[in-house]
């Protein structure tokens, strides 16, 4: 069995689990014409590792994949560039959000009356404590 360039990544991991997850509702034939692919095979060659996600298809997968463009542009960004380059890129243009960290931060400015709140050791429990941890 050869090994995969990409099969480790977490990328790969993802697709895998969002195809398997759309699997009731939509084919990987699907998805790859959603993604605006010619080849249907492409879904698995990325899935499994044999290719990367072309940062250009990276909205158009989103969409057809049902997640959040921003979370998986990170992904591709960490797989086409490695961890340190992808780690700069978003120091240098900030994390993306998103939107359901996005509706998380819309309700703190809305809690906090648009106050700008420091995150205190007491907020940061209350935010554990929510997650279980």
């Amino acid at each position: 069995m050869s090994v995969k360039p990409h099969q480790e990544t977490e990328l790969a991991k993802y697709v895998a689990k969002r195809v398997l997850a759309l699997k009731p509702r939509k084919s990987q034939i699907e998805i790859a014409a959603a993604a605006g692919f010619v080849h249907p095979n492409m879904v698995s060659m990325i899935k499994s590792g044999a290719s990367k996600l072309p940062l250009d298809r990276v909205p158009s997968m989103a969409a057809a994949l049902e997640c959040d463009p921003a979370y998986l542009m990170r992904l591709a960004l960490e797989q086409s560039i490695g961890k340190t380059a992808t780690a700069a890129v978003l120091e240098a243009f900030g994390t993306p959000v998103t939107q359901n960290e996005l509706g998380w931060l819309e309700e703190i400015r809305d809690a906090s009356d648009n106050t700008d709140p420091r995150l205190t050791r007491r907020a940061r429990t209350a935010i554990q404590g929510i997650f279980g941890k």
